[in-house]
């Protein structure tokens, strides 16, 4: 079994060791992110000599080639796979022979990883905030409806003002707006290029760097190339605001259930949303709803579970650092999923204007009072005792 690392090892390593320490099972889905890194890496290292316009030629259209058989799904991953990395210049030794062994020259699997990361962050984040962009859409749309629809207020789920039905609503377009916000700004800090730090003390090949960066769509490099490599706070980050989304959707879709109860009353999910029960025949369970507040629990646990994972391992790279994908991937397929249920709740949210104006019982004007009375002089205490 050919090893990236294998050259001063002559025994065999253990099978169990082997499928505990690979990690080709998830870093899979870095593919095109790899194949991309590489062919500007192989162009960087020709423009400082390394390769020769004929190899940096072989290796590149090796490499697309590459990409092709990713986006086609035919590529044969193997046994011998440990990671994307060795998967992609294996197949490229298979596709070129030897010159793909000149890729790596200067490059670690710690700056690769660290780019590939990177550049499939920058991706997912931009199509997540479309997605965020859409959910705020179907609030704004709904609201428009039923602009001037009243509907009870509450405050500890107690009935406190009158509200217009589209305010409440709208309550959830501006956490979401801040969601977008926090997403804008992460992005800044994903957007650095650690290619060419090496395993943690640069590149002995000079390649510039600022270059690679550009062709990559990166805004910039990172500055140190120790903390690049080991670097994990733009994971942290999209985990964090990850979990803040999560809790603004799970608010939301609490109102919605208990809205939707029989006991409120004011709002009705679409069927398409809702569930049945095997044994209770009239059910019509919010469970899309329910699973959105559900998911919330996973999201804070990736971020925690990956906060504990790096609070205190030493510099540089550490193979704790692996442990990273598993909670990034599984929060972005999470978001991926629950924005567009969440959005098709909205815009298909039938509304019972009946029922909300029946809730406007006379105690919500208590307040209303209170102030009339303290226009016609009282002071307010006075008055908020006296209603």
């Amino acid at each position: 079994m050919s090893k990236l690392w294998g050259g001063r090892y002559t025994g065999v390593t253990d099978e169990l060791m082997w499928a505990f320490n690979a990690s080709i099972n998830f870093d899979r889905r870095l593919a095109s992110a790899d194949v991309r890194g590489s062919i500007a890496y192989a162009r960087a290292i020709a423009r400082v000599g390394v390769l020769t316009e004929s190899e940096a030629a072989q290796i590149v259209a090796g490499l697309e080639r590459i990409a092709g058989e990713f986006e086609r799904g035919e590529f044969q991953f193997q046994t011998s796979d440990e990671d994307i990395h060795t998967a992609v210049e294996r197949r490229l030794g298979e596709l070129i022979g030897a010159a793909a062994g000149k890729l790596h020259t200067g490059r670690s699997r710690n700056d690769q990883v660290a780019t590939d990361v990177r550049l499939f962050m920058m991706d997912e984040l931009r199509a997540l905030s479309e997605r965020l962009r859409a959910t705020q859409q179907a609030i704004v749309h709904k609201a428009e409806v039923h602009l001037d629809l009243l509907m009870p207020g509450y405050t500890h789920l107690q009935p406190a003002q009158p509200v217009r039905f589209s305010h409440w609503l709208m309550s959830y377009f501006w956490m979401l707006q801040r969601d977008r916000e926090r997403l804008t700004d992460l992005l800044k800090r994903v957007s650095r290029c650690p290619l060419g730090a090496g395993a943690l003390a640069g590149n002995a090949y000079g390649i510039d760097r600022e270059a690679l960066a550009r062709e990559l769509g990166f805004a910039g490099v990172t500055e140190n190339s120790m903390d690049a490599v080991s670097d994990r706070d733009m994971i942290l980050e999209t985990l964090s605001w990850a979990a803040i989304l999560g809790g603004h959707l799970s608010r939301l879709a609490e109102d919605l259930i208990l809205y939707s109860s029989v006991e409120f009353g004011f709002l009705r999910l679409a069927e398409r949303y809702t569930t049945g029960s095997s044994i209770m025949p009239q059910k019509r369970n919010p469970d899309s709803m329910e699973l959105v507040r559900g998911k919330t629990g996973r999201l804070v646990g990736n971020l925690m579970g990956m906060i504990v994972t790096v609070k205190g391992i030493p510099s540089t790279y550490d193979k704790d650092l692996q442990e990273d994908k598993e909670p990034l991937l599984d929060t972005l397929d999470t978001l991926h999923m629950v924005l567009p249920i969440v959005a098709g709740v909205i815009e298909t949210l039938e509304v019972n204007a009946e029922a909300m104006r029946s809730a406007l019982v006379e105690g919500l004007l208590a307040t209303d009072l209170a102030d009339y009375l303290v226009k016609r002089g009282l002071p307010f205490r006075e008055a908020h005792k006296l209603v």
